[in-house]
């Protein structure tokens, strides 16, 4: 199904994640040698939106977004862009202001990536924020061999895989191979946090 641009809304004033996710999503795209037509195709996003996602104009849905990596054989962390991480030599540090953030401007949901060092080892830790009463809806299958494992900071969250749902209170961690649809959903009044590290075996 082809999304609407009705599912995308301007960026928040002064937040330039728009203009870096496009500038991203246009060079994979070239890299590719896709045209926008056959990236339309391959991620069910409109031409329309596309174009208006590559030129900065419009801030993607996380579920747009998630199509669009995944059209591109990408990951979201790819696509949103790094961090200012700074190495001594011996680590490597983010700090908590210069970390990329992803914002679903329609739900309020929030994507902050915190690897100082995204994909060493072949992962990457995020930390999520789900806003009460909001969802993700379903995000698209990644690649075969690929695992998520979180844990509930605050709040309640429902998990959703490949038609189980499971529920998980503050202490609660789940692990699941990432390999089917699989969405996450704030059911409650209150906000939920979640920590979560993406695992990539090649």
């Amino acid at each position: 199904m082809v999304e609407q641009d009705g599912d995308v809304a301007e960026p928040p004033h002064g937040d330039d994640l728009a203009g870096a996710f496009g500038a991203n999503v246009r060079r994979r795209r070239e890299d590719a040698g896709l045209t926008l037509e056959q990236l339309s195709t391959q991620s069910s996003v409109s031409r329309a939106m596309l174009s208006k996602v590559e030129r900065g104009e419009k801030s993607p849905t996380i579920g747009v977004a998630s199509r669009i990596a995944h059209a591109l054989d990408a990951s979201l962390s790819d696509l949103i862009g790094g961090g200012a991480a700074t190495t001594s030599g011996v680590a490597v540090v983010l700090r908590k202001r210069d970390r990329p953030v992803f914002r679903d401007p329609d739900t309020g949901f929030e994507r902050h990536m915190v690897s100082a060092a995204p994909g060493v080892g072949g992962g990457e830790m995020v930390a999520h924020y789900l806003p009460a009463q909001v969802s993700t809806g379903l995000l698209p299958a990644y690649p075969p061999g690929s695992e998520k494992q979180l844990v509930v900071l605050d709040g309640t969250l429902t998990v959703a895989i490949g038609g189980i749902i499971e529920t998980l209170n503050a202490g609660d961690s789940i692990f699941f191979q990432a390999d089917a649809d699989h969405g996450f959903a704030n059911r409650t009044d209150a906000p939920c946090e979640y920590l979560m590290v993406i695992s990539r075996r090649t």
